[in-house]
């Protein structure tokens, strides 16, 4: 077994909606990212490519590299998985927290926990979400952005 975590932050910008956990929910504002922006999405590859001591989300998707402009970051969890899988890992449960002043997500946990296994190719009671404000504290409680953090577990 391994033990990673990951951890990821991005600004707000101009739009309508934000995508956390591959789902989108509506904002006043979107998020500034090469990709779509999901902070949990990158947080959980970071910490499934620690795990397997792969480093990082940014060696193995470079923002430099305009494939990877605007990409759905369910593909890149899609394409971390299976490069942990030829390795011979596997998932074994997720820890996740979104860090977030607003919008509201209590009501998308559920259906970010289910699109995240399907992706893990695991059972959806094996990936817990919380969500967090910092009470109006640092960039995330002034509404500057938005952060998360994972903790992962694989095996053989």
């Amino acid at each position: 077994m391994r033990i990673g975590h990951g951890y990821d932050a991005h600004r707000f910008g101009s739009g309508h909606h934000i995508v956390l956990g591959g789902v989108s929910i509506p904002h006043d504002r979107g998020l500034v990212a090469h990709s779509d922006g999901d902070v949990l999405i990158h947080a959980l590859c970071d910490a499934l490519l620690g795990a397997a001591g792969l480093g990082d989300i940014g060696r193995h998707f470079p923002d430099a590299d305009p494939a990877f402009k605007g990409i759905d970051s369910r593909i890149l969890l899609r394409r971390v998985v299976q490069e942990l899988q030829q390795l011979g890992f596997r998932p074994g449960n997720v820890d996740a927290t979104v860090i977030a002043q607003q919008p509201r997500l209590g009501n998308h946990i559920e259906t970010m926990q289910i699109r995240l296994a399907d992706d893990l190719g695991i059972d959806s009671s094996q990936v817990n979400i919380k969500a967090t404000t910092t009470e109006r504290m640092g960039f995330t409680g002034r509404g500057e952005g938005i952060a998360a953090h994972a903790v992962v577990l694989i095996h053989a």
